[in-house]
């Protein structure tokens, strides 16, 4: 009987020490940390074509004893960053609201190893608006849409070329006998010679090239390290180890623009809302139209405004611009 006990407080103790081990194991994974949360938020539609981004989307995440709140950016993305104090196994409420739109309510289960890495995508329902009475006169029709701006374009122009002939004075067949300059080898007598060309302000040198034209070539070496770059001001040295012989430095002179050029595209449209992409040095857009079949012109200044259209614009990765326009009532294309 008394050894039966001693077996039971045995195994007893090993229980307690195996659970204390798992749970001192399972410890780090139950301590709270920051949670990311990152998605965007759309217009919901049956059509895909229509589910655009929103913009200021006001987007909150409580677990309930924090909140955060951000807002979406022109492509609808949003990010929070929930501090340290979450802890695992509980909820993380998100709220979606909007002007214009139904509000949206999503629900982060949290895990006991990490949370789940997951691009939420939040679709707001357009808040249905009542009918509107007939118009008094007839909707205004907006067709034979272009879009009109500038392009600067980064250009150079060959304006001329240079040419440079100089000599190095020397005298063949002269042991070095260690005084340098000498030739590659050490065993003769050598002289060096440069000389330097200047492209002038605003202009640069291209395609240099150097060479010895007259002389004993063979006994010659040019160090192109000073105009293989190109450049403003550019340099030529020569090393001769015979007699005197003669080089010729030459290059093209180029100058740096900027070419402005009247562009045109066409934007495609999608049930009332119109898009079009600009590339990133466009300046002066402008919305050509015939509105009910009277051509007419409308600068999008810095505060995208049309009096038949709300615009708004956000930049792409490769610093392109997305543009998109929705008409106001009163307006169809």
């Amino acid at each position: 009987m008394k050894s039966r006990k001693i077996v039971a407080w045995v195994l007893a103790v090993a229980a307690a020490i195996a659970t204390a081990v798992v749970l001192w194991l399972k410890l780090p994974l139950w301590r709270p940390r920051a949670i990311a949360i990152q998605g965007a938020v759309i217009r919901r539609d049956s059509d895909t074509w229509k589910e655009l981004p929103i913009a200021g989307a006001e987007v909150t995440a409580s677990d309930g004893s924090s909140r955060i709140t951000s807002y979406s950016d022109a492509s609808g993305y949003f990010k929070l960053m929930l501090n340290a104090g979450v802890w695992p196994k509980r909820n993380v409420a998100l709220n979606f609201q909007d002007s214009g739109y139904q509000p949206l309510e999503l629900t982060l289960p949290l895990g006991l190893r990490s949370a789940p890495r997951k691009l939420f995508v939040a679709e707001l329902k357009p808040i249905a608006q009542p009918p509107t009475p007939a118009p008094a006169r007839p909707a205004v029709v907006i067709n034979n849409i272009r879009i009109r701006y500038t392009l600067n374009v980064e250009s150079d122009t060959n304006v001329g070329s240079a040419a440079k002939p100089f000599q190095v004075v020397n005298k063949g067949d002269v042991p070095c006998d260690h005084q340098s300059p000498c030739s590659p080898n050490g065993n003769w007598k050598a002289s060096t010679n440069s000389v330097t060309l200047d492209a002038g302000p605003g202009n640069v040198f291209r395609n240099a090239r150097a060479s010895c034209i007259a002389g004993p070539c063979p006994f010659t070496r040019i160090n192109s390290s000073g105009f293989i770059n190109g450049g403003r001001i550019i340099t030529v040295s020569a090393l001769d180890w015979s007699d005197t012989a003669t080089f010729l430095l030459e290059a093209e002179v180029f100058r740096d623009s900027i070419d402005s050029s009247v562009r045109e595209s066409y934007p495609v449209t999608f049930g009332r809302t119109l898009t079009f992409t600009l590339p990133p040095t466009q300046e002066g857009v402008s919305i050509e139209a015939e509105l009910n079949g009277i051509p007419m012109v409308f600068p999008l200044g810095p505060d995208f405004y049309l009096s038949w259209a709300n615009c708004t614009a956000r930049t792409n990765a490769d610093k392109s611009t997305v543009y998109q326009c929705e008409l106001k009532p009163g307006y169809n294309f």
